[in-house]
């Protein structure tokens, strides 16, 4: 028995096309009911793996902003102060 392929996740731009494309053809009034039953399935499967993306990519840059939040500039290190100009 050979085991079955694994499905490739689509990256973030290539889902968000496809959401958008799918939105284009939901609005199309010409679309027979479960064609469109079938896009609307998709198009909320694509709209949770690009949700899932995103709150990893915020945790990412806020993870990155704390870290640099606490470094401390030279000048600070120093106990000078920066002129504004």
């Amino acid at each position: 028995m050979t085991p079955h392929p694994q499905k490739r996740v689509p990256s973030f731009g290539e889902a968000f096309s496809e959401l958008e494309k799918i939105t284009e053809e939901l609005e199309d009034k010409d679309l027979d009911l479960d064609k469109a039953i079938e896009k609307f399935e998709r198009g909320l499967a694509l709209a949770q793996q690009l949700k899932t993306k995103l709150r990893g990519v915020e945790q990412r840059v806020e993870k990155i902003r704390k870290k640099f939040e606490t470094l401390e500039l030279p000048e600070e290190a120093a106990g000078e102060e920066v002129e504004e100009t």
